[in-house]
Order: structure tokens, then sequence, then C-alpha cells
């Protein structure tokens, strides 16, 4: 199954680790750009956080010749499924963020499967849109990766 991951830049460390246990059980995986960099040298970690601490990612996006957003309506365009990595971020459990939510709708709109990796977030002043990320039916794999079925 071609995968392509969703989530935010910040959970690199898990994506990373995602990426390579789901290419060691056959699947083909998207990850983002700023991860890819990270993973090939070119980028720190500690220097997307910095970045992204003091004024946000914007100005490293800006950098890049790549459109991150049509990258990864390419990427998920050609996959199977996206599977959301929803972790605790700025105090909140499961969070989701504005990108990774559109992410959601254009594999929603793509007819792709779509399995969340934890719980759904609460509803919250930050996480308002929860109806429609339930409206778009994921499956919640509760961490078990075993649970990823094409």
């Amino acid at each position: 199954m071609i995968i392509t991951i969703c989530s935010s830049v910040d959970f690199s460390p898990k994506i990373i680790e995602l990426k390579k246990e789901l290419e060691e059980r056959g699947h083909s995986v998207n990850i983002p750009f700023f991860t890819q960099k990270i993973i090939d040298g070119d980028l720190s970690f500690e220097d997307y956080m910095y970045a992204k601490d003091n004024g946000g990612d914007i100005g490293l996006r800006q950098a890049e010749s790549v459109d991150m957003i049509k990258r990864y309506w390419d990427f998920i365009r050609s996959s199977d499924a996206i599977l959301v990595l929803n972790q605790t971020k700025k105090g909140i459990e499961n969070y989701i963020g504005g990108s990774t939510l559109m992410e959601m709708g254009f594999a929603y709109g793509h007819g792709k499967k779509i399995f969340l990796y934890n719980a759904l977030p609460e509803r919250s002043e930050r996480i308002h849109y929860l109806d429609e990320i339930i409206d778009m039916k994921p499956i919640i794999l509760n961490g078990n990766l075993e649970k990823l079925k094409s």
C-alpha cells in the first residue's frame, strides 16, 4: 500500500520511526518535505524547531521552490491511504492542525482511506472542527499498525 503520513513536522522523530516501520512491512511511504530534509541531513530537527519557534516555518517554506500544499495534494492523490499522526502539541492531546485537516480533506475528496494513529482529539477552542473530522470517518488505530488494511 502507498501511505502518506500527514502530520505536523514537529512530530518528525515519530514520523521517521513510522516511515521505517511501515517500509519494513512492505508499504511505500510519503512524508513531509522538511522531515525528508531531516532524514537526508540537509536540516536538523533542532534547526527546524528553532525556526518554527522564532517566527514560524513560513520562512523555511518560502525559501524552497517546492509548493508544499500541491506536493501533498499529489502525494495523497497517488496514495492508497493517509496516516494522520496526531500526538500531543500545544497542550492538546491527539492534535490535528490546519494543514493536516486540509490534507484529510484532500484524502476524503479523493476517496482514500484515512487512518488516525491515535484517538480523536477533544473538542476545544483550538479544535473546533471535530465534526468535520468525524464526518470523514477516519479509522482509529490507537497506535496499532496491525489495523492498517487496504
